[in-house]
């Protein structure tokens, strides 16, 4: 199945080198471009693609306002922020209006293409810098009970993008143990699947002081 893609930069030269390397995969379309924010919603209401490849400095609407807007109206297209910014409110600012994944300008080129197709197949893909930003921004989950040390760790390993068999490997533990913490950090955060729990575990909530962990 070809993934449909929408690039938005503010930079024609930027435009053309994604569309270029992008190119490149038979998985992957690229089916507009777009210069800035109102551009790049107005494409994706009038073509709703998989993946929207997002800046986050654009010269109208920035790409936060953008991602916000484009996922509350074309939820079913999930959004990639590839920018230079990196900084606390811009990697969680991101996350929280909607955005899947985040990738930063001057990551490897190969993990482009790996993070279009694991964010269209439903996966969360960060830079190794842009998570270790949102891990500094865990709230603990709203409800009775705290995550274990555990949970924790693999709430880490999410946030990372990493799928079950990788958390897996890193923690030296069976897959099936690790779906049944995924449930459970779910569960806690009373949403719906991993992603969510992502941008749920980096709301701010008044008064937080950050993650605390049950014994």
């Amino acid at each position: 199945m070809t993934i449909r893609v929408l690039i938005v930069d503010d930079y024609p030269i930027v435009r053309a080198g994604l569309r270029l390397y992008l190119g490149r995969s038979e998985e992957i379309e690229i089916v507009a471009e777009a210069s800035n924010g109102t551009e790049a919603i107005e494409k994706a209401l009038a073509l709703r693609p998989d993946i929207t490849l997002m800046d986050l400095l654009l010269p109208d609407i920035d790409g936060i306002a953008a991602t916000a807007i484009i996922h509350r109206e074309v939820p079913e297209t999930r959004i990639i922020i590839l920018t230079s910014a990196l900084d606390g409110a811009s990697v969680a600012g991101a996350i929280r209006a909607g955005a899947t994944s985040y990738l930063l300008k001057d990551d490897q080129i190969d993990e482009l293409q790996a993070a279009v197709k694991a964010t269209a197949s439903g996966q969360a893909y960060f830079s190794p810098l842009a998570s270790s930003y949102l891990m500094r921004e865990l709230q603990e989950p709203e409800g009775p009970e705290p995550l274990t040390e555990r949970e924790t760790d693999v709430l880490h390993l999410l946030i990372q993008g990493r799928s079950n068999k990788e958390i897996a490997l890193a923690l030296n533990l069976a897959e099936n143990t690790i779906k049944t913490h995924v449930r459970h950090i779910i569960a806690k955060f009373h949403v719906q699947n991993r992603t969510r729990v992502i941008i749920a575990a980096t709301q701010p909530k008044p008064g937080s002081r950050g993650l605390k962990i049950s014994s």
